[in-house]
């Protein structure tokens, strides 16, 4: 009797073993792809945040000038004829912002991009709540900027010239079902002003 027992319940555990792993497998297939994907947008969506917050960042301490970026050339009655991109400037900028985002974006915590279990399950009803998978940025695979203008009416005989930095990150994300690998972009203003007059037809030195 007791063997016979012994045997039963050897055949209930493999069974429950057997069962539990079928079960685990089917969710890690069917929820794999649905983890992969929240968590890739839930970092995109914070390093773009992030990236303007280091924009903004630099502004408020005075990093970030147009005066510094832009000469305007003028002739003898004061027109402006040219406009000249100061190209150290620039360098300087997309190096300092970049490794700026670059440690923030390392820093991030579950907090701030761990994935809530109620977006996971039923999240018509539970979504953005419950506890949270973790998800971390393992590292920067890559980062880097452009810079770009804009020019825009800005009334009578005015024109708003802006410049925008494009930044693109690359980063490896480790989530509760393996590594994936994420891209971010971002275009934030980093300086403006109004010029008053004709814009000039020469622009030398474009980032």
């Amino acid at each position: 009797m007791r063997w016979k027992r012994r045997t039963r319940r050897r055949f209930l555990l493999v069974w429950l073993l057997l069962v539990t792993a079928a079960l685990l497998l089917f969710l890690r297939l069917s929820v794999a792809p649905v983890v992969q994907e929240l968590a890739k947008a839930r970092v995109a969506n914070r390093a773009s945040y992030v990236i303007n917050e280091a924009i903004e960042e630099q502004l408020e301490n005075g990093q970030i000038d147009y005066d510094n970026i832009v000469f305007l050339e003028k002739d003898v009655n004061g027109n402006i004829t040219a406009l000249k991109t100061n190209i150290a400037e620039i360098n300087r900028l997309k190096t300092q912002i970049l490794s700026v985002v670059d440690t923030m974006l390392l820093d991030l915590d579950i907090n701030e991009v761990g994935l809530p279990l109620g977006s996971l399950i039923l999240p018509e009803i539970f979504s953005g709540t419950g506890p949270k998978l973790p998800v971390k940025v393992m590292s920067i695979s890559s980062s880097d900027a452009d810079f770009r203008n804009i020019f825009a009416e800005a009334g009578i005989n005015q024109t708003s010239h802006q410049i925008m930095m494009d930044v693109y990150i690359t980063m490896t994300i480790l989530t509760p079902v393996g590594a994936e690998s994420v891209e971010a972009t971002s275009a934030v203003v980093v300086a403006e002003t109004v010029i008053v007059g004709n814009v000039p037809q020469s622009y030398v030195n474009v980032g």
